[in-house]
């Protein structure tokens, strides 16, 4: 399975209408509707923000797709079959359209959404998508050069570090991670989402 390794936008004109695509990993369907919401608030003039997202949270897969006033099935689906030709999960992409006074048809609209997907998931990268869950991590002060070695990995991903009577940390850490910070002793790894273990 693969998903986009960064966020990044592309754009492009197709018979005077403005087409900016938006594209970025997440792993949550909140995460999604949360990109696409921000991206209306960041061109709130457009005239269309169209999207298709695919998320795969807690073994459950979501798909969704939305046209945004464009004809039905001109925009969010063929957006939606580029996700699933190029191979990529947990991502989101919005095709905002700034409509420049020339119709497309509806075949015109088809390929410039399908185009603006395109360009957006080759902006971002490709790449092996890795299941990361939100854990705390804490530890005493004489364990932090091994503790801190792994995360340091380029895999995990740290969201907030504290210093008090012990370090303290909120990441995401894939499985392997995971399992080689629960096996040290004197370390408290608690875990903020389901992540389907026993």
């Amino acid at each position: 399975m693969k998903s986009v390794k960064n966020a990044a936008e592309i754009s492009f004109e197709e018979k005077k209408s403005k087409f900016i695509g938006s594209i970025g990993p997440v792993s949550t369907r909140a995460e999604a509707e949360a990109f696409v919401a921000a991206v209306r608030t960041r061109y709130p003039d457009a005239t269309h923000h169209c999207s298709a997202w695919k998320v795969t949270e807690r073994g459950q897969e979501y798909y969704r797709v939305d046209d945004d006033g464009e004809p039905s099935g001109t925009a969010g689906k063929p957006m939606g079959d580029v996700l699933g030709y190029m191979g990529v999960e947990n991502v989101v992409v919005v095709a905002t359209r700034y409509f420049g006074g020339v119709k497309l048809g509806a075949g015109g609209l088809v390929r410039s959404y399908a185009r603006c997907a395109k360009l957006a998931v080759e902006a971002a990268g490709p790449v092996e998508f890795i299941q990361k869950w939100t854990y705390i991590v804490e530890f005493p002060y004489d364990r932090a050069g091994e503790a801190e070695a792994l995360l340091k990995d380029e895999r995990v991903e740290i969201i907030e570090r504290g210093y008090g009577d012990k370090i303290s940390c909120k990441v995401k850490l894939p499985a392997e991670i995971r399992e080689r910070l629960a096996n040290m002793k004197n370390i408290l790894l608690v875990a903020l989402e389901p992540t389907g273990d026993k």
